[in-house]
């Protein structure tokens, strides 16, 4: 069994991120213009709050009176390029712990500088065997295209029923993935978590853990995780009896090459 993972609010809370690079933008800000640290986080924070980050860097700089185009590719420019400050969720390295002995891998959309830096904050690049950053195959090839899935199924010598790929976005994590016969399992943790499945689904298993009832849906090979905050943990058991529902099939040991 293959094991892949979205990385941003599956591994770790994105807003944290966000937040850590609105702190860098501040402190150029201070160091640059004299503008205090506390006043420009403040704005940033509150702007982002009530209309995400469409240019948030715009707006800031024009609050303080000091806007240009050169001055927005700058702010911009810290924000990528600076280390964040950021952790992963409990869980979720709980799930890297338990599944240490398993190929496992990392699929991201996004700007590769801004999450090369994030793995390698979160110490990720020291404990999966791949990263694969799906803007370095151009945009056709990002999710929800199943290319970056498809070259780890090559890489691994594997049927691509045997690859289980967890994250967030029901939009585009999953769509093209499950027509090729791969396991998904849903992480109910970010903005797409009130999303609802519009077809039918049958119950299929239902778990009790730690009081929180979580409920796998099973629906044509496509695992769902639909209760939080008890995600890994659930994952856990899914990817627990997924291996044993592949070794009853497949009938040999799933790392088997």
């Amino acid at each position: 069994m293959i094991i892949s993972f979205d990385l941003d609010d599956t591994l770790y809370n994105e807003y944290s991120f966000i937040k850590s690079g609105f702190k860098a933008v501040s402190k150029y800000l201070f160091q640059k213009y004299s503008i205090p640290q506390k006043e420009s986080y403040s704005f940033l924070e509150k702007r982002f709050t009530r209309f995400g980050r469409k240019q948030i860097l715009d707006e800031v700089l024009k609050n303080f009176n000091i806007y240009s185009k050169k001055n927005v590719l700058m702010c911009l420019s810290v924000y990528r390029k600076h280390k964040p400050k950021i952790k992963l969720y409990p869980e979720a390295n709980q799930c890297l712990k338990r599944f240490k002995d398993f190929p496992i891998y990392i699929v991201t959309d996004g700007n590769k500088l801004v999450q090369k830096n994030k793995i390698k904050a979160l110490g990720l690049h020291k404990r999966v065997k791949g990263y694969i950053l799906t803007s370095e195959y151009g945009l056709k090839n990002s999710k929800p295209s199943p290319y970056c899935f498809l070259k780890i199924c090559k890489k691994e010598k594997s049927k691509p029923e045997n690859l289980v790929y967890i994250g967030d976005n029901p939009k585009k994590d999953f769509v093209g993935l499950k027509p090729l016969g791969m396991k998904t399992i849903r992480v109910m943790k970010s903005q797409y978590k009130d999303i609802k499945k519009s077809k039918t689904i049958k119950l299929a298993w239902a778990q009790k853990i730690s009081g929180i009832v979580t409920l796998i849906l099973v629906n044509a090979g496509y695992f769902e995780s639909s209760v939080s905050p008890a995600v890994f943990g659930t994952a856990l058991i899914v990817l627990g009896a997924m291996s044993n529902y592949l070794r009853q099939v497949t009938r040999k040991p799933l790392d088997e090459k």
